[in-house]
């Protein structure tokens, strides 16, 4: 069966938490803090999900103006789906989404930046960064 990608209006915070999981991306996610991860959820304003048959095997959570700039702030794929493109797919159905005029920012963990390089996404020189207090 092929992967279908799709935009989502929204996810459900269970679908959510075992993709972060299955991942691997819960270890750098407050999973135990439902109710931080419920807003995380609330507030992105584009989800775009990766599914295989009924179940969602990666999700792709952002913030964006939809003109201007978006922020890729998750980027989760079920280890059991890793390396048959799907990362890669779910960045292009969100830069998709959100418009050729939109930039598109992510931050990667260390363990991923070999991955982000490998697909060819630029780095920038120029970022700047305040860390999470919490």
């Amino acid at each position: 069966m092929a992967i279908e990608y799709a935009v989502v209006e929204s996810l459900d915070l269970e679908t959510f938490l075992t993709v972060l999981r299955n991942s691997g991306l819960a270890e750098r996610r407050p999973v135990a803090d439902q109710s931080r991860i419920g807003r995380m959820l609330e507030n992105a304003n584009l989800i775009v999900v990766a599914r295989d048959g009924d179940n969602v095997v990666g999700v792709a959570r952002s913030i964006t103006d939809f003109s201007y700039c978006c922020y890729l702030s998750d980027l989760a794929v079920d280890r059991s789906h890793q390396g048959r493109g799907i990362g890669k797919r779910l960045i292009e159905e969100t830069r998709k989404a959100a418009g050729p005029e939109a930039m598109c920012l992510l931050l990667s963990s260390p363990d991923a930046m070999a991955f982000y390089k490998a697909i060819g996404m630029p780095q920038p020189e120029n970022a700047f960064l305040y860390k999470r207090e919490r």
